[in-house]
């Protein structure tokens, strides 16, 4: 039994025994197969029940592995859940929960709801909340949790030590110590490590880092994953313009984001929308994917159209309709390569708009030696199929010409659209596609026309 097939049948074991559970209606039993689980498994189990046998769940679950539950399912697995909740359950199960789990939660509540919720929570975490849901959901300030240890710089190691002990448990990263003055304004960090490596008499100003890399609560989410990337950080500071420390973004936070960002990407390159996916109602995908097939569309009369505009050509020489698709199609495949190199390196930040000569020159040589070896293949099957050697010369010229053009336009296209602020992800695919068939077909066509009397 290969491991996909062993995971298949532990997780069909897991949900018969779930639903046994709930059949017999056992807390104590629940509790023992949730201990039993990674907490991400359990919720991977639960998202297969039914409406009825969720609403059957929650009530034997404890606070806490309810709260467990809610962080470690889907977006839409928790708004199922949180509708088998009364409003009093539902906060006494946010307690056991991270402020930034809440306000993800809360956002996907109808407006009704969500206001609800949180005119029934104390003052203080009302207004957390509040000050959380302000910010975008892809922005530093929608990532960050307040659950974070800043201590004075006046603080001896000792109670720093004291303190963390005290409020760690609530904390969602205890390894990274916050250091701030007395207008709680950020003005530096330490390790855990450097508080215990340290004499007890020592104030943290004295073994803190003054170097701090920190992010404003506007700063867009795939800006503050490529910053904690870069600096290879556990926890990144959220501060407001004066300084002071309002939140801070963990790790896993940003893998989360890394992860979203690809595969935005990904559904972008392909004219498909990040808001769709297998549950999307039939009206909703057409809205989505329409537009972009209509783009599309246009694209391919341009092809159209040239190839139409050599149509006494291929009518004299009807071998051209056969081969022309060959070289328009492998311009296509060679500028795709280049495209997704270039997405790539433009949303990991590692290529800039000055830095692109040297790269740009190398993508030209690649489509000339490229297409050098490709065409000449081709032009050994096209002289032995149609026995003519000038076809072969040209589809050997065409293809180097092609892979050229497929090279420049799958560089300069993502570049370009990086440059004046748009996504280079979303249309790359479309401009580079249309420029690979159009001027494939014109290459090759328009060689097949001049050098017509060698091919007839």
């Amino acid at each position: 039994m290969d491991e996909e097939t062993l995971e298949e049948e532990t997780e069909k074991k897991n949900l018969e025994s779930l639903r046994g559970i709930i059949g017999s209606k056992d807390p104590d039993a629940l509790s023992a197969f949730f201990d039993s689980q990674n907490p991400v498994d359990f919720a991977h189990t639960a998202a297969e029940l039914d409406e009825e046998e969720l609403k059957e769940l929650t009530p034997l679950l404890d606070d806490d592995e309810l709260a467990s539950l809610m962080e470690e399912s889907e977006d839409d697995e928790r708004i199922r859940i949180a509708r088998t909740l009364d409003n009093k359950r539902l906060l006494t199960a946010f307690e056991y929960m991270q402020k930034d789990d809440i306000v993800d939660m809360l956002g996907d509540f109808p407006i009704g709801r969500r206001k609800e919720v949180i005119n029934l929570m104390k003052a203080d975490d009302r207004r957390i909340i509040n000050t959380l849901l302000r910010y975008p959901e892809d922005s530093a300030g929608g990532l960050m949790t307040t659950a974070y240890i800043a201590l004075r710089e006046k603080l001896s190691v000792s109670s720093g030590l004291d303190k963390i002990r005290e409020i760690g448990p609530k904390t969602e990263v205890i390894e990274t110590i916050f250091v701030i003055n007395d207008c709680r304004q950020l003005i530096g960090w330490c390790d855990l490590r450097d508080l215990l490596a340290a004499p007890k008499d020592r104030h943290l100003s004295d073994i803190m880092h003054d170097k701090v890399i920190s992010v404003a609560p506007e700063t867009d989410q795939e800006e503050t994953a490529h910053i904690v990337s870069k600096y290879d950080l556990d926890a990144l500071p959220v501060v407001s313009r004066t300084n002071q420390i309002l939140g801070i973004i963990t790790v896993d936070d940003v893998i989360d984001v890394i992860v979203q960002e690809y595969d935005e990407d990904i559904l972008q390159m392909g004219g498909v929308s990040k808001e769709e996916n297998i549950d999307t109602s039939l009206a909703e995908s057409i809205k989505m994917r329409l537009p972009w097939l209509l783009v599309n569309l246009l694209t391919a009369f341009l092809a159209s159209y040239t190839v139409k505009s050599f149509e006494d050509t291929i009518a004299k020489v009807v071998a051209l309709s056969a081969i022309m698709t060959i070289v328009s199609g492998m311009g296509g495949n060679a500028g795709t390569q280049t495209m997704s190199i270039l997405v790539r390196e433009l949303s990991q930040k590692n290529l800039k708009f000055s830095d692109c000569i040297r790269p740009f020159l190398k993508e030209i040589a690649l489509g000339v030696v490229n297409g050098a070896a490709t065409g000449a293949v081709t032009a050994v099957v096209v002289y032995f199929m149609y026995g003519n050697a000038f076809l072969g010369m040209i589809t050997l010229m065409a293809m180097i010409g092609n892979l050229v053009v497929a090279g420049v336009c799958g560089f300069l296209v993502p570049v370009v659209l990086k440059k004046i602020h748009a996504d280079p992800a979303i249309a790359s695919s479309i401009f580079v596609t249309t420029a690979t068939d159009v001027l494939g077909f014109f290459i090759f066509l328009g060689l097949a026309n001049v050098f017509l009397r060698y091919l007839i």
